[in-house]
C-alpha cells in the first residue's frame, strides 16, 4: 500500500508538471539492449541548443522514474516516510517554480509484461525510441513475440516513435500502433541512417549523415567502438533533426560523445595490451555485437574474449548460451575465458567444438589472473558479462593501467561492499 501511495503521488506530480510546462519536451528511451547509450547520445546532441535533464544511471522504473524526470534525488531508504515528505516537497517546488530545462529524457526499463504500457498511465512522450528486441527477462517474457509487444508498447502512448530498423525485426511491425513513426540504423532501408565511409579504432567512424529534414548529407566524426555503439549515436542524430538542429550543431553534438563507462569501452592495458571494457551487463545480441567488434581488430598478436554468464533468460538460457558459443572462432580468437555457472555447462563444450581454447574460471579476479599470464603485447581483451555475482569489471581493474581518468561501473561504496561480501566465499 505504502509503495502504490508513493508512486500515484510521484506519477500526479510529473503529469502537473508537463501541464504547467507545455514547452519541455519529453523524450524516452525503450528497447531490450542500447537505451542507456542511446539516451547518453541523445542528451550530448541536443545539449548543443537546449537545456537537458536526463539521469546518468539507470533509475528506469516505474516508482524511479517519475522522480529522475522532475530532477529530484531519489531516497537512499524507499521506506523512510520523512524521506518521501521531502521528495513531495520539492516536487510540489518543481512544479511552481519556472521550467528549468528544455527537454526531458527518461529511460523506461521493464521486468515483466505490461510494464512499458503502464508508463501510458501518466506519460505522453513527445518522441519515443526503440532501440532492440531481443531476449531479456526470458524467464517472465518466454517468447521474443511477447518481448517485441512490450517495448513497442510505447508507441501507443508517444505522440511519434523511431524505431531502430537494424535491431527490431520486420515482422513485429504489427505491434507498431501508432501510425507516426519512422526508422533510424545503419541499414539504406532506415529514414535516418549513418553510413561509414572509414573506421580506425584509434579515431573511431567517419560517417554521412542521412536524414529527411536535410536535402544533403553531411560527415560526423564517431569516437564510439562497435557498429551497435553507432546505432546509438544514430538515434541521437535522428532526435536532434526532428528537433531542428542544424548540421553544424549536430556534428559538435557528435564530436563530443564518448563510450558510457562499462559499455564498448577502449582501455589501456597492462604490458601494451587493449582492454575493450564491456562489462556493463551482457545479453545474447550485445555478446554477439561485441564480439564482431573483437573480431574487426586487425594486426593483433592476440585476441581474447573474457564472457561471463548472461543472465534473466530463463529457459532459453541454455540455446542463447550454445548460440554465443557457435559464433566463437578458434582462428580468431587465443583464448575464451569464461566466469559462470551458464557458461561453464553450455556455452564451453560448444566453443571448444568451435576450435577455441576454452579456460574456466570461478570468479572475475580468477580470470584476471590467468588472463594476465598467457596475454602478449599487443593484445586486444575484450571483457563482457552480466553483472550480479560475475562482476567482471573487476576483472578489467586487474588488466588496465591504473588511471584517475579511468571510470568503470559498480564501483559506489554500496556495490563494493556487496562483491566484498560475494568474493569472500572464495578467497
Amino acid at each position: 500500500m505504502f509503495k502504490a501511495f508513493i508512486q500515484k503521488r510521484l506519477e500526479k506530480y510529473v503529469q502537473k508538471y508537463f501541464a504547467k510546462h507545455p514547452e519541455v519536451k519529453l523524450v524516452v528511451v525503450v528497447g531490450s539492449v542500447g537505451k542507456t547509450s542511446s539516451k547518453n547520445a541523445v542528451a550530448t546532441i541536443l545539449s548543443q541548443r537546449y537545456r537537458i535533464r536526463m539521469h546518468d544511471g539507470n533509475l528506469n522504473t516505474e516508482f524511479s522514474a517519475p522522480s529522475t524526470m522532475l530532477g529530484i534525488t531519489y531516497p537512499d531508504s524507499i521506506r523512510n516516510p520523512v524521506a518521501w515528505l521531502r521528495v513531495f516537497a520539492a516536487a510540489r517546488r518543481r512544479v511552481a517554480e519556472p521550467a528549468d530545462v528544455d527537454v526531458v529524457i527518461q529511460e523506461l526499463g521493464t521486468d515483466h509484461p505490461g510494464d512499458i504500457a503502464s508508463f501510458g498511465r501518466y506519460l505522453k512522450p513527445d518522441l519515443a525510441i526503440v532501440t532492440a528486441v531481443t531476449p531479456e527477462h526470458m524467464e517472465f517474457f518466454g517468447t521474443i513475440e511477447a518481448v517485441a509487444k512490450e517495448e513497442l508498447s510505447v508507441s501507443s502512448y508517444a505522440k511519434y516513435t523511431l524505431i531502430n530498423r537494424d535491431d527490431v525485426d520486420g515482422v513485429f511491425a504489427d505491434f507498431e500502433t501508432n501510425p507516426n513513426f519512422s526508422t533510424y540504423g545503419t541499414t539504406g532501408a532506415a529514414e535516418y541512417r549513418l553510413e561509414t565511409s572509414d573506421f580506425n579504432p584509434d579515431d573511431g567512424y567517419v560517417c554521412n549523415v542521412i536524414a529527411p529534414e536535410f536535402p544533403e548529407q553531411f560527415p560526423v566524426n564517431i569516437k564510439v567502438l562497435g557498429d551497435h555503439s553507432v546505432r546509438s549515436v544514430v538515434a541521437g542524430v535522428a532526435v536532434a533533426a526532428r528537433f531542428g538542429l542544424t548540421p553544424d550543431e549536430i556534428r559538435r553534438g557528435v564530436d563530443k560523445i564518448r563510450p558510457v563507462p562499462g559499455r564498448m569501452n577502449m582501455l589501456k592495458g597492462l604490458g601494451g595490451t587493449t582492454v575493450i571494457d564491456d562489462t556493463y551487463n551482457s545479453s545474447p545480441a550485445a555478446a554477439e555485437a561485441a564480439l564482431r567488434t573483437l573480431y574487426s581488430f586487425d594486426g593483433v598478436s592476440q585476441r581474447i574474449a573474457v564472457l561471463g554468464d548472461m543472465r534473466e533468460l530463463g529457459d532459453t538460457s541454455k540455446a542463447e548460451h550454445e548460440k554465443l558459443a557457435t559464433f566463437c572462432d578458434g582462428s580468431l580468437l587465443a583464448w575464451v575465458v569464461t566466469v559462470g555457472h551458464e557458461m561453464e555447462k553450455y556455452f564451453t563444450p560448444v566453443a571448444r567444438q568451435r576450435g577455441c581454447q576454452v579456460k574456466n574460471c570461478r570468479t572475475a579476479i580468477e580470470a584476471a589472473e590467468f588472463v594476465r599470464g598467457v596475454t602478449e603485447p599487443g593484445a586486444v581483451v575484450l571483457v563482457k558479462g552480466s553483472q550480479n555475482t560475475i562482476y567482471l569489471e573487476e576483472a578489467v581493474k586487474l588488466l588496465i593501467e591504473n588511471s584517475e581518468d579511468v571510470q568503470l561501473v559498480r564501483q559506489s561504496d554500496s556495490w563494493r561492499s556487496t562483491k566484498e561480501k560475494y568474493f569472500a566465499q572464495f578467497y
